[in-house]
């Protein structure tokens, strides 16, 4: 297990898979490096690192739930890159991540070789933000994996078309874990106060400012064709704002696509060999 101290003491782990330029992987809201499990074996050829944000995974939880927020979470990323003594890498972000990384083009553009954004726009669909806050920081119902994985198939079963029990069994673990209570979340619970907190302050900023500072970066954007989070209309304004963006959109898959489709890896594979 790896781990790094940020500048205010919180202990971030982070893994790192295969050889070659790295890659930063950026996880989705309440997700944690797993989230990458399906894309790192067809990856070995690139530096794959993974890091847990604060309050999730097996990163250190943050007593102060304000700093469950885009901007802290970008400078944790600043902090693993100073932190492995790189300069410049390519960041994959997925849902959340994507807008980690769109901060960070913002902050730290000389940081970023190019940049692939997982089914996330500078805006997200209102019934994708209903979805999210509808799970966020609730306790599993569910009081083992295999019980999970049936729920999960259920629940996602109209955007995710014939994807098998298997990986839903897969998701459950990497999303939550046994105990002999039941099913426990693999984050911190505040992060539900937190967005609601940051809502009700106003505290979220303008994404598309963060986002047209990816203009002069190679970027692409995966989106799921049935994704109730980054709109089709979204998207096209994206292409507007970035001339040079390439995107792609996958069958079968919502919110947010494996990265193990072979269209999200034919995008990810051209982003990467752009640089």
């Amino acid at each position: 297990m790896t781990f790094f101290t940020t500048t205010d003491g919180k202990n971030l782990y982070f893994e790192e898979n295969g050889s070659g330029s790295p890659v930063l992987c950026l996880a989705g809201l309440t997700r944690n490096t797993q989230d990458f499990s399906f894309l790192t074996p067809h990856m070995a050829d690139h530096r794959m690192i993974a890091m847990d944000y604060r309050g999730r995974g097996q990163s250190e939880y943050d007593t102060d739930h304000g700093n469950y927020n885009v901007l802290r979470e970008a400078h944790d990323a600043i902090e693993l890159l100073d932190h492995l003594g790189l300069e410049r890498v390519s960041v994959i972000g997925t849902s959340r991540g994507g807008l980690i990384a769109m901060a960070l083009a913002a902050s730290h553009p000389e940081r970023l070789a190019s940049v692939v954004l997982n089914d996330i726009g500078p805006v997200i669909d209102t019934s994708g933000i209903a979805k999210i806050m509808g799970y966020v920081g609730k306790k599993p119902v569910s009081k083992t994996y295999d019980e999970a994985a049936l729920a999960l198939q259920h629940m996602m079963a109209e955007q995710f078309p014939g994807v098998p029990l298997e990986r839903w069994r897969q998701m459950a673990e990497f999303q939550n874990q046994e105990t002999e209570q039941g099913l426990a979340l693999r984050y911190d619970l505040g992060l539900r106060t937190a967005l609601l907190e940051q809502a009700a302050a106003g505290a979220i900023p303008d994404m598309w400012l963060f986002f047209e500072a990816l203009r002069d970066i190679p970027t692409g954007v995966i989106r799921g064709a049935i994704s109730d989070v980054l709109g089709k209309d979204t998207l096209a304004e994206m292409h507007r704002r970035h001339p040079g963006l390439v995107s792609v959109e996958v069958p079968d898959r919502g919110h947010a696509p494996f990265l193990d489709e072979p269209q999200s890896l034919e995008l990810i594979r051209n982003i990467l060999d752009a640089v």
